[in-house]
């Protein structure tokens, strides 16, 4: 589904040269809930923003289905980027747009019949529990519903890879486990792969199958979610660990 094959990403300005990534090899198969973690500033954006080629790699292959993508410009560039859909931390809706006219929006660009449209985002916003919230708008919802309203623009054009750059960083945990058990049931019931983006241990053992830790740019290890982090085999995936047990306790004795 989605191969980074030997990928990297070098940035250059007045400071010099930074290698964001460095020979990222991952293989993402069709139907994975696949985890990138990382401590912040790891280049797990950087990576994610590959994928979809909103960063241009300096060097390797991004490859879907098959396909090398790498150099897409144009129509060929606009049809991959409808075909993956991605949801960010800070849900980026348009405050001036009812919850409706922000799920219709992906449509309206592509030149989707507004009645055609309207009916797809209601189908949407009842998958996501929505339903009832098509007339409001986005300082009217919660931040779990702001969310939801960002998943269900990001089904829009029926995508086959989903995007999750810290979907829940910004939510508290009652409403974080709200949105990853969603997110599991989209993965399910419409096929959609996901590429999740995170800091968070937790988030990633309760929806990822695999993970890949990624340290300083480059992937210190990757495998079955469980064996990753049963069995660390990499200094970077223990510390992560260890901050996060840290972490719990910490939260535990308050």
């Amino acid at each position: 589904m989605i191969v980074l094959d030997h990928l990297s990403k070098t940035y250059v300005g007045s400071a010099g040269a930074h290698e964001a990534l460095c020979d990222i090899n991952l293989h993402v198969e069709s139907g994975d809930v696949f985890g990138i973690i990382g401590q912040s500033g790891a280049g797990k954006s950087t990576l994610v923003r590959c994928i979809n080629l909103l960063e241009r790699p300096t060097a390797g292959r991004v490859l879907i289905d098959g396909a090398d993508v790498t150099d897409y410009s144009g129509k060929q560039l606009i049809d991959l980027r409808q075909s993956i859909g991605m949801i960010f931390q800070n849900f980026s809706l348009f405050a001036q747009r009812t919850v409706l006219r922000n799920v219709t929006f992906p449509l309206e660009l592509h030149g989707t019949p507004k009645k055609q449209a309207e009916a797809r985002a209601l189908e949407l916003l009842e998958l996501v529990g929505l339903s009832g919230k098509a007339n409001n708008y986005p300082s009217q919802l919660s931040g779990g519903q702001q969310q939801r309203v960002a998943i269900a623009r990001a089904l829009a054009s029926n995508p086959k890879i989903m995007l999750c750059d810290e979907a829940t960083s910004a939510l508290d945990t009652l409403t974080t486990h709200s949105i990853l058990g969603l997110l599991r049931d989209i993965n399910k019931e419409l096929g959609v792969t996901m590429v999740v983006i995170t800091h968070s241990l937790s988030v990633a053992e309760q929806i990822c199958n695999k993970v890949a830790v990624i340290e300083a740019g480059s992937i210190a290890e990757q495998g079955k979610t469980a064996d990753v982090f049963g069995n660390p085999q990499s200094a970077a995936t223990r510390l992560l660990i260890e901050a996060d047990q840290g972490f719990a306790c910490a939260k535990g004795g308050n």
